[in-house]
């Protein structure tokens, strides 16, 4: 009979953890982005989550089910860990100057710009929020546990992530009103302003082109000159004429 993956990994069976992180690394990564807002941090989570889940191999269960909630739950205590640690030492990063850009000339920069303004406006929202709605939203929303597997990885009573996601939701549907509300801003006047001062150009200069080819056109002299001199050109022609005759 095959032995399941819990089994082995239960075992300390390496291959079983190389077949685990190939299969749940993304995930991993991707909870810890949305958790943290930190590409970085979020490489670092997934190397503590895995190492950590080594250390408690012996706690898995027998079984078929998957491991996602299980590494879940260890990435989700390791977030907050990394998260204390930071707060501690941001006084001191704070006073370090930050160093120089380093450009990124992969195909991939559109994208990734791309992303993180998306994880900033969701943080933000995020940020707002209480640290267990946080979470359960994180796991239940993003992550698509339903409400009994996101209690056993957090290690809570259904109940409680239930009633954390409604408010979470609620939460988050005012924050989002509010930045819509926030993010109007008038640009009527301006445009007004705009569309007259450029009124205002365009007529001056209309006028005085006007005024310019109004001064030209009056003057008779020009066409009276050039009859004049055809005229007189006619009368030497005739001149010419009566000499011969």
């Amino acid at each position: 009979m095959e032995i399941s993956l819990r089994a082995r990994v239960r075992a300390g069976d390496p291959d079983a953890f190389r077949q685990l992180f190939d299969e749940h690394a993304s995930v991993i990564h991707r909870h810890a982005v949305r958790m943290t807002g930190n590409w970085v941090m979020a490489d670092d989570i997934v190397s503590l989550t895995f190492l950590e889940a080594w250390r408690l191999r012996e706690r898995v269960f027998p079984g078929d089910d998957s491991l996602r909630p299980w590494l879940l739950g260890i990435a989700t205590n390791v977030t907050r860990n990394t998260a204390r640690a930071a707060r501690r030492h941001q006084a001191a990063l704070t006073r370090v100057p930050p160093p120089d850009p380093v450009p990124d000339f992969a195909d991939k920069v559109t994208q990734r710009l791309a992303d993180t303004e998306e994880l900033a406006a969701a943080q933000n929202a995020l940020s707002k929020m209480r640290r267990g709605e946080r979470e359960v939203f994180t796991l239940c929303v993003w992550e698509g546990l339903d409400a009994a597997t996101a209690a056993e990885a957090l290690g809570v009573a259904v109940g409680t992530v239930r009633a954390r996601l409604s408010r979470a939701r609620r939460r988050l549907r005012k924050l989002t009103e509010f930045e819509l509300d926030g993010g109007t801003g008038g640009t009527g006047s301006t445009g007004s302003t705009g569309g007259t001062g450029g009124t205002g150009s365009m007529n001056g200069r209309g006028g005085s082109r006007g005024t310019e080819v109004g001064i030209g056109q009056s003057g008779v002299q020009r066409p009276a000159a050039v009859g004049q001199s055809l005229g007189s050109r006619h009368q030497a022609a005739r001149s010419t004429q009566e000499k011969k005759r």
